[in-house]
């Protein structure tokens, strides 16, 4: 379980996350929502242990991230917004060196490398260095790299995006596979559609702070909208943006 509690991080006099709390548990994918600089990539920089937080606390299995951020992060797997890739390196060497600093060992680690080469479509490029990778490549890399070692919780921000249609159909299908798996999936997206897809529950956060927190069904009986777009347009801006 992830347990978010009063988080607060401030940088200079700017406020990116306002005492925002909330829980996940394995076996649910949940999307996280909102507005440009609402405070979803901080939130979840901090729950990964990339950021300290100015107050407030995250707990992954009863384990604060402040405290033992390494214990942490062997349950997470991150693909951070940008995909951070080694350009040097290439596709298969980004994913081996992450999978190796988890500790897994080789025979293990490059079957895990050739079975998400398949998923992914990742057989024309695998063996490329990443410098040079279109924005779809890259994506796929960044996510084959946070799900190698099968962590128990799997933080993604924006991972469809710039995918084709086939591969985007691939990685549905791989969150709902984790899922079945006992783990947890915390999305961060901006398609309303692929959201409706494949979350149990959605946490929309505006300005800072988590202003709807539920299933698909909540958010629309929440927002009297019939559709997850307007009922998240309505929940985050407000309902003068409907018409907007």
């Amino acid at each position: 379980m992830i347990e978010v509690s009063s988080l607060h991080k401030r940088f200079g006099k700017v406020i990116a996350v306002d005492e925002v709390s909330f829980r996940i548990d394995r076996g649910e994918i949940v999307g996280l929502l909102g507005p440009n600089g609402a405070g979803k990539t901080t939130t979840m920089r901090v729950i990964s242990g990339l950021v300290r937080a100015t107050s407030g606390s995250v707990q992954v299995d009863g384990i604060d991230v402040m405290e033992r951020p390494q214990a942490v992060q062997r349950r997470l797997g991150v693909m951070p917004d940008g995909g951070g890739l080694y350009k040097r390196l290439t596709a298969r060497e980004n994913i081996a060196y992450f999978g190796q600093l988890q500790g897994l060992p080789p025979e293990l680690l490059a079957e895990r490398i050739d079975q998400l080469e398949e998923l992914l479509g990742m057989e024309q490029i695998i063996d490329r260095r990443v410098e040079g990778f279109s924005h779809g490549e890259r994506t796929k890399v960044a996510l084959a790299r946070a799900i190698v070692h099968r962590p128990d919780y799997v933080l993604l921000d924006e991972p469809t995006n710039g995918l084709d249609v086939l591969t985007t159909r691939a990685v549905r299908k791989l969150l709902l596979n984790l899922k079945s798996e006992g783990r947890a999936v915390v999305l961060s997206s901006h398609l309303m559609h692929e959201v409706s897809q494949v979350c149990d529950r959605v946490i929309v956060v505006s300005g800072g702070r988590v202003v709807a927190d539920g299933s698909l069904d909540q958010l629309r009986q929440l927002s009297e909208c019939e559709n997850l777009e307007d009922a998240f347009v309505r929940l985050a801006y407000g309902a003068e943006a409907i018409h907007a």
